[in-house]
């Protein structure tokens, strides 16, 4: 089993806090802006900075066609499919219960290694351990929100569809690792790939020339989005998953934790006893799944 030393856990609470501002930043562009275009902005503009990042290191992108087959691959599961599909669902439900659907990532991510891996088998621990922790997020975010989980299934079946894509690209990512690519080069690869994929059905699709021009807010959300969720988050992603494999989808059980706090920090909202209840289930799942907890046994 892959396991997580101090480094990965500190580079995945930072990525969580990147990720949780996510779907803030999508449920304000969202009101706006179609979907696809968001989607097709966000990975076209972090793209950019990450060439800008590449070239100022004097790094380049491998050009040989099986790294070029590899980005498309991953820029297909890691961004153009989850992101379509979710920027789509938050248009039709709450951006808390998209996050509670995709807090089922890790679940699907243990499951899907368990299939496609040698070395990343599913145990009774680690199954456990994700269940207790998606236990915490619905406690944590809350019965009002997943009192919604009965209607408008096709767009909370999108968020699943999301998350098992996010799943296999997990494991198909962590072929880069011994290809030799650093993290910057995967996350800038992965994003012209993805840019490729999404801009022309974007164009077909939502036709933007013809939408009234968005607010500030709508462009600053979407900034944001690309700067930070994703050309920066991603990059920490492909670090952490160098050495913490799959069970870099963690993350998304940690998301709503950070959320909340940067809410309670921030914005002085109150910390609620199902708050730190949800946080302690988290907690433990994560120990579980790390098999800290079983090893201290």
């Amino acid at each position: 089993m892959t396991q997580m030393d101090n480094r990965a856990w500190a580079g995945l609470l930072f990525l969580s806090v990147l990720w949780g501002g996510s779907f803030f930043f999508v449920g304000v562009a969202v009101s706006e802006v179609p979907p696809l275009t968001i989607a097709a902005v966000r990975v076209l503009l972090a793209a950019a900075i990450l060439l800008l990042v590449l070239r100022l290191s004097r790094l380049q992108l491998p050009r040989n066609r099986g790294m070029i087959g590899s980005f498309l691959v991953a820029g297909l599961l890691n961004n153009a499919v989850p992101f379509s599909l979710f920027f789509w669902a938050q248009s039709q439900i709450p951006s808390g219960l998209a996050s509670i659907l995709n807090a089922m990532t890790p679940i699907f991510t243990v499951l899907v290694a368990h299939i496609l891996t040698r070395d990343e088998k599913l145990t009774t621990g680690r199954l456990m351990g994700v269940l207790v922790g998606f236990a915490g997020v619905t406690v944590m975010i809350g019965t009002d929100l997943t009192s919604g989980l009965g209607s408008n299934v096709l767009a909370q079946c999108a968020c699943l569809l999301a998350t098992l894509s996010y799943a296999l690209g997990a494991v198909f990512s962590r072929r880069f690792k011994r290809l030799g690519v650093t993290p910057m080069q995967v996350a800038g690869g992965q994003f012209v790939a993805s840019s490729a994929i999404l801009i022309p059905v974007a164009l077909l699709v939502d036709q933007p020339w013809q939408i009234a021009p968005p607010s500030w807010q709508a462009i600053a959300a979407i900034v944001a989005l690309a700067m930070f969720s994703t050309a920066l988050g991603f990059v920490i992603y492909f670090r952490v998953m160098a050495s913490a494999g799959s069970n870099v989808n963690l993350v998304t059980l940690l998301v709503p934790v950070s959320a909340i706090l940067l809410g309670v920090l921030v914005l002085g909202e109150s910390l609620e006893l199902r708050h730190l209840a949800g946080m302690a289930a988290i907690a433990l799942g994560l120990l579980a799944i790390d098999g800290r907890l079983f090893r201290r046994r």
